[in-house]
């Protein structure tokens, strides 16, 4: 990559959508170095796959932060460096503001002080909380109804204030169900543990798992399971370049969901990775997880009109496809 091109640091990078968007942002021309503490991301894929600087460090060490700043002409930021895991945000609610807030706090007082004033946010739909109306759009009340999704609206609010003050402009990002892998087979999800629908029937599939477990099959949908709208993780990916692109040609701070505005339904998904393995694995049903709400779908309107963002990958089959061939990589099946 050429110096002349801007250098952008990426917070957990080595993670599941940050390694996706540090491609985006080589293969748009960018330069990137990945700044991740490990505690879930995986330095094979930065130095083997990527092939970009890794530092490890935590968004928290304030003096590692000043020193890459000062050292490095780093002309923005896209933060992905954030604890995900809903049911452990609310065992362990300290952890979730410790890291998704503190965290993001000292790093954006890092850029303030390094005068660097472009920063791309991943946040999350879980901001809405129970959905008023479908499909959501950005103006839905925010309701966040467990310590993940308040940090992340947390850090939304001291955007906004860090605009006022300091001139520091953002764009945030709201997704759906962020899921699929790239299509090489090269980068893909792997969470220890994982929690996400489609990844937990693969596992299954390649008898990672027992069985998967369907929470609840009484909801007022139309096979009783909840819906949810998948997004590729190569389609958010490319959304992020855009809003630094936006960024970079003058553009105010905004906010943007990311969603396909698709429905599948928790059995559809699981019928469709049955379809793409070819394994006919075990299902067992069980009740609700407090909380889960029927149905969550989004509008992306918003992003489409300002950032000219088009989903290239929206359908299901699509999505469980490259999801499974980087799960048959990863486990070393054929």
């Amino acid at each position: 990559m050429s110096d002349s091109k801007p250098t952008i640091l990426v917070t957990g990078g080595a993670g599941y959508i940050g390694s996706h968007a540090v491609l985006s942002l080589q293969k748009a021309g960018y330069n990137v170095i990945v700044y991740d503490n490990l505690s879930y991301g995986h330095p094979e894929i930065v130095q083997d796959v990527l092939k970009v600087e890794l530092i490890v460090g935590d968004t928290n060490d304030r003096t590692l932060l000043d020193q890459i700043f000062s050292s490095r002409n780093i002309t923005a930021v896209m933060h992905f460096a954030a604890f995900i895991a809903v049911g452990e945000s609310v065992r362990d609610p300290a952890i979730y503001y410790q890291n998704n807030v503190a965290g993001t706090l000292t790093l954006l007082e890092a850029m303030i002080a390094a005068n660097i004033k472009k920063f791309v946010f991943s946040s999350t739909c879980a901001i809405y909380g129970m959905p008023q109306e479908i499909p959501m759009t950005e103006k839905h009340p925010n309701n966040p109804l467990n310590a993940y999704a308040s940090s992340k609206y947390m850090v939304e609010q001291i955007l906004k204030d860090f605009d006022r003050a300091y001139g520091l402009k953002s764009v945030v990002f709201r997704y759906f169900n962020a899921s699929g892998a790239d299509p090489s087979g090269n980068l893909g999800e792997d969470h220890d543990p994982e929690t996400h629908l489609i990844p937990l029937a693969l596992l299954t599939a390649l008898k990672k798992r027992e069985h998967l477990f369907i929470f609840g099959t009484d909801y007022e949908t139309p096979d009783g399971t909840a819906v949810r709208d998948y997004i590729h993780v190569n389609d958010l990916a490319s959304a992020h370049v855009l809003g630094l692109d936006y960024l970079f040609n003058g553009g105010e701070s905004e906010m943007f969901n990311l969603g396909n505005g698709n429905r599948f339904s928790v059995r559809e998904v699981i019928e469709m990775a049955k379809k793409v393995t070819g394994v006919d694995f075990l299902v067992k049903e069980t009740d609700r997880r407090p909380g889960d709400a029927p149905i969550l779908v989004g509008s992306s309107e918003k992003a489409k009109s300002i950032l000219g963002w088009q989903p290239q990958y929206f359908e299901l089959k699509t999505i469980v496809n490259d999801a499974w061939q980087w799960h048959k990589k990863r486990h070393g099946y054929s």
